[in-house]
């Protein structure tokens, strides 16, 4: 393996951000999105750049592939636990957000990874590639192996879910009353309860310390509210990207987790729990209620 050109590397450095950019929308993790561009840097030492006459469109091809790849086994392997994820973006419950509400397309925030989430991998890759930066059906098409059509459907398909994921402001108490019902019932220790405000196959994220964990389904996120529920603190409702979430706060005001969750029909599909003090330190919390 050769090291790339000098007009090559120059010509992969400035479009490194974009395909990090790329690569965190797709795989909505820091860590994995670097490993994916590190990997088509290798890809890229592997081939005569000369003979590459569209540099951006072949690097963005290539991520688009190893994103492609990294999903399609993430899938097969849902439980795995993850370093990295979407930092919360909190706000305070009464300070002003748009009136719709909406997921912006532009957005890496919590909402619209949680969306992205519930996409099949082709979906995903479809719905970010063209409607986030725009890359040509046809090309789309080619990193999935499927026609120019097939690919036009799977981004059709993703764009209806990600706006069914989407909540205008209209919404707003009805999601926190389902959030007060799941943390009622929790302090209650009322598994019944529990099971019935979450999805079946609600997705609990644990950023910790020592890692991101993941558990799935309403059984066993009931049953780690319930073991939980003894844990008290001083609690404070906000927003998280514009969704229902909670900080709590240690004796001495330090921040303990912020709780931000996902609520769709009636039901919470999702919550992530950040307890890694790091992480905490990195956002623009409320000063104690």
């Amino acid at each position: 393996m050769s090291d790339p050109t000098p007009e090559a590397a120059e010509a992969f450095e400035a479009e490194r951000d974009r395909l990090r950019s790329v690569a965190y929308r797709m795989l909505g993790s820091h860590a994995d999105a670097e490993d994916a561009v590190q990997e088509a840097w290798l890809r890229l030492a592997r081939q005569d750049a000369a003979g590459i006459r569209n540099l951006p469109g072949w690097l963005t091809t290539v991520v688009g592939r190893i994103c492609l790849d990294a999903l399609r086994a993430r899938q097969a392997r849902p439980e795995t636990a993850y370093d990295d994820g979407p930092e919360p973006l909190v706000a305070l419950d009464d300070a002003q957000a748009p009136e719709d509400g909406a997921v912006l397309a532009d957005s890496v925030g919590l909402a619209l990874l949680v969306v992205l989430e519930s996409l099949g991998p082709g979906e995903r890759l479809a719905f970010v590639l063209h409607d986030l930066f725009a890359v040509p059906f046809d090309d789309i098409g080619r990193i999935l192996g499927k026609s120019t059509d097939a690919a036009k459907m799977l981004a059709s398909r993703a764009r209806r879910k990600v706006r069914t994921g989407e909540r205008p402001a209209g919404v707003r108490r009805e999601q926190r009353a389902v959030v007060d019902a799941f943390l009622a019932a929790a302090r209650r220790g009322d598994f019944e309860e529990l099971l019935r405000v979450l999805h079946p196959e609600v997705k609990l994220t644990l950023d910790t310390p020592s890692g991101t964990v993941v558990t799935l389904g309403a059984t066993r996120v009931a049953a780690g509210a319930q073991a939980s529920a003894g844990a008290g603190a001083r609690r404070q409702e906000v927003l998280v990207d514009g969704g229902p979430g909670i900080v709590s706060w240690h004796g001495d005001g330090t921040p303990q987790a912020v709780l931000a969750f996902a609520v769709d029909g009636g039901r919470i599909t999702g919550i992530r729990i950040v307890l890694d003090p790091a992480r905490l330190a990195l956002l623009d919390l409320p000063a104690p209620a």
